[in-house]
């Protein structure tokens, strides 16, 4: 079983390719930096989260007979009418509050020029986010994708369930070839799934490079974030934000093939600065962070990243 500490350096097969036992370690990460930044509660089933959507934050349990003192706007009139007795709601708190993860294996992500290659940041961040949702009692699943498949797992409340949604990231990650289909959006495919798989409330962490941001993604962040708590984590890599004079060809590799890839054409995607406005100008929270430096650094060191654990 790897330590937290061998998350601070990584060797040359973790940079490229995405391993268990180290998206394990994150566990123990997870639970030294959130140990100490949880307020106490006032009451035995306050919940930990101050939602910015109006309502009760609580489902539905039973109908009693209405009692005196009993909130008139709670009436169950159908049950009412049908037994001719006053009959009122009853609702309990919700606990656990389900948090999605959604994390973007594909081929834009297989691309690092120093440390390790984006995905495996990413899958990195993933499993740090998975760790503290599940150490704060929340019910934690995910959609992950490459440019090829994704796989989809609902949120619950077991380690199993998280062990599972880390797996496939895993096999995602490594399963994703070098070669691009051009014609195939796989986030905006990938959002539409997660606008049907998250309940109104949930919390949504988008982890990518968001490279291809148009006007269908822009429309369906804006509908996630309508019913969501939206957190967009961009991740890059130091060479894509380097200005260069003329467009160069360079070969790529993820270890077991190559390819060439040519940087620096105007058609390439925009810079880190440009994506992060345009996700703040929808109303999302937005979290830089840089693939040539490990992730424990960054939560360690960032003051972006503070608002995160």
């Amino acid at each position: 079983m790897q330590t937290a500490a061998a998350l601070s350096e990584l060797k040359a097969e973790d940079a490229i390719s995405l391993q268990m036992p180290l998206l394990m370690a994150y566990q123990s990460v997870a639970q030294s930096l959130t140990s100490g930044l949880r307020t106490p509660k006032t009451g035995q089933m306050s919940g930990g989260y101050l939602s910015k959507h109006k309502g009760r934050g609580m489902e539905f349990d039973e109908a009693r007979h209405y009692q005196p003192g009993d909130d008139i706007r709670a009436i169950d009139w159908r049950v009412t009418a049908r037994t001719g007795k006053a009959h009122t709601k009853v609702f309990r708190e919700e606990r656990e509050r389900p948090v999605f993860l959604l994390c973007d294996v594909s081929a834009s992500m297989q691309f690092g020029s120093s440390l390790q290659l984006k995905s495996v940041l990413a899958g990195h961040l993933m499993a740090f986010l998975a760790w503290q949702a599940k150490h704060r009692g929340d019910r934690v699943g995910g959609l992950v994708f490459n440019s090829l498949a994704h796989h989809e797992i609902k949120p619950a409340n077991r380690t199993t369930t998280l062990l599972h949604l880390l797996q496939q990231t895993c096999l995602l990650q490594q399963a994703q070839p070098l070669q691009i289909d051009p014609n195939r959006d796989a986030l905006a495919d990938s959002l539409k799934r997660l606008s049907y798989l998250a309940k109104p409330g949930s919390q949504i962490n988008l982890i990518s490079d968001f490279n291809h941001i148009d006007k269908l993604t822009k429309g369906l962040l804006q509908q996630l974030r309508r019913r969501c708590e939206v957190r967009c984590f961009v991740i890059r890599d130091p060479f894509e934000s380097t200005t260069l004079a003329e467009p160069i060809q360079l070969t790529v590799t993820d270890g077991y093939t190559t390819a060439e890839r040519t940087f620096g054409l105007d058609s390439n995607p925009a810079t880190s600065e440009d994506v992060n406005l345009i996700l703040q100008q929808l109303g999302l929270a937005v979290f830089s962070l840089d693939a040539s430096q490990t992730l424990v650094h960054q939560l360690n060191h960032s003051p972006e990243l503070r608002g995160v654990v």
